[in-house]
């Protein structure tokens, strides 16, 4: 495995321009997807449960991923010929399309570039997931633990709301588009908000105001 110093990435980076080797064949990233969003998720190692549980849960809601114009990857240091022969285990034990391209990172080059490598123990990258947009810009890192499992619906919530707050230039609430307080209003900006335009019919006070969309 590559020694090289590991790169921490941060949100509003451009997704390094890596050729990866994946159980599809190779891609060369983000350019794969240029002009869409896509969603890259590290996982641990082939072959546990958590990550099964994982891959599954992806798999079945690509159709919304892909209703919302983004594609998804995966990730771990496994051989590619490992997530085939796993890929292919999953789709006959458990009746699922898992046919999006989990990345072999063998010497962990993106991973490290991408800040993904386990600080305690390098034979493992990150439970990880990175939301990047049609630009190549990286939008969203989310970890978690290697014992929890994340939740496929949160990404799928970030991805729209992403999407929502470019396209209306807007920033949105906790939970939207179920805030406790405002349901699926969006937020305005204090200084919008100081000028009280009614036409945009703006509710609450000026450092907590939201409209309609």
């Amino acid at each position: 495995m590559a020694k090289d110093k590991v790169t921490i990435r941060t949100i509003g980076s451009t997704f390094p321009k890596t050729e990866v080797k994946t159980s599809c064949g190779k891609l060369t990233l983000p350019d794969e997807y240029e002009g869409q969003w896509f969603v890259l998720f590290s996982h641990p190692a082939d072959y546990t449960p958590v990550c099964t549980s994982e891959l599954i849960s992806f798999a079945n809601r690509r159709e919304e991923f892909n209703r919302l114009n983004c594609e998804l990857i995966g990730l771990s240091l496994d051989e590619a010929h490992i997530h085939e022969e796993w890929l292919a285990d999953m789709e006959e034990k458990f009746e699922v399309n898992l046919d999006f391209p989990v990345i072999a990172d063998e010497e962990a080059e993106l991973a490290r570039r991408l800040g993904l490598i386990h600080q305690s123990e390098e034979a493992r990258t990150e439970r990880a997931t990175i939301i990047v947009d049609p630009e190549g810009t990286i939008r969203l890192i989310d970890f978690y633990p290697i014992e929890i499992g994340r939740r496929v619906g949160e990404v799928l919530r970030a991805l729209d709301a992403l999407q929502v707050s470019d396209e209306n230039d807007v920033t949105l609430p906790a939970n939207w588009p179920d805030n406790e307080l405002i349901g699926d209003d969006v937020m305005v900006d204090p200084d919008e908000a100081r000028e009280r335009d009614s036409k945009r019919q703006l509710h609450g006070d000026w450092w907590f105001c939201h409209r309609q969309l």
